[in-house]
């Protein structure tokens, strides 16, 4: 559940919330294009190291650590899954290439949760309303968008209660082989669903009784405005992404960390 996290907005008055969502999906587009743009681990551990200042800056550091916590496992998974994979389509044949591959696969992993993590955890969801708005996106899908944003973490934390709740009265999750764990989990997905269901039809009732669509001229009571400092990090995302295209076309490409002899044979 530590990975839900990373859609939970968390309040505060720091220059990254500050920042203009507009220009901050623009900054989380830059650091993802720039992850699946390259395939070796300097730039990418570069990217990362990037967005740790932009952590500390924003105070969140603690919910950001929480997701990256959480995407742990799923990161040891496109791992070992890479290295298996290799071992079996290669007859056996493991080269450290091959290891700093799966690396680079599994730090680009981890780059995307910090930067798109980064985005939600900063941004309200009222102010990325407005930014889809501004897009001209539809705004039924506007609307489906930012709530299942709002949602995500309250089943979460819904998920959580119940479990809590199971496990005193003795249900252990966390025992038996493979298939017994997931077989443990169907007190869990039940009572969740049902509460899902029993949420999403009070939201409609509530949606209906405010006259949801009634009217296609709506209107808001806030505007977005772009301040220099926009102005100023938009500069630097754009020249950063041209830097990095120009990198990947022009310039030669990084060496290997590891080597290029075989691990084993």
């Amino acid at each position: 559940m530590s990975l839900l996290e990373s859609l939970r907005f968390t309040r505060g008055d720091t220059v990254i919330h500050n920042l203009d969502p507009r220009v901050k999906f623009l900054m989380t587009l830059v650091f993802f294009s720039v992850s699946v743009l390259f395939l070796e681990i300097i730039p990418l551990f570069v990217v990362f190291i990037v967005q740790i200042p932009l952590v500390f800056i924003a105070e969140v550091f603690d919910e950001w650590f929480k997701s990256i916590k959480g995407a742990g496992f799923i990161a040891l998974f496109i791992f070992v899954t890479n290295m298996i994979s290799f071992y079996y389509f290669r007859s056996g044949d493991i080269t450290w290439d091959l290891v700093e591959y799966s690396i680079a696969l599994t730090m680009r992993f981890i780059v995307l949760v910090t930067s798109f993590s980064l985005f939600f955890i900063t941004t309200s969801p009222d102010k990325l309303s407005l930014a889809l708005e501004k897009a001209h996106i539809p705004y039924e899908f506007n609307f489906a968008f930012i709530t299942a944003i709002r949602f995500v973490p309250v089943l979460a934390d819904e998920a959580q209660t119940i479990m809590d709740a199971q496990r005193s009265r003795g249900l252990e999750l966390d025992k038996g082989n493979f298939l017994t764990r997931i077989k443990n989990y169907i007190p869990i997905l039940l009572p969740l669903i049902i509460n899902s269901i029993r949420r999403s039809l009070e939201l409609a009732e509530a949606m209906e009784s405010r006259a949801f669509g009634a009217t296609e001229d709506r209107t808001n009571l806030y505007e977005l405005k772009m301040n220099n400092l926009d102005y100023i990090v938009l500069i630097i995302s754009i020249g950063l992404l041209i830097i990095a295209f120009y990198s990947k076309l022009y310039l030669p490409s990084f060496p290997s960390l590891l080597g290029t002899g075989p691990v084993f044979s």
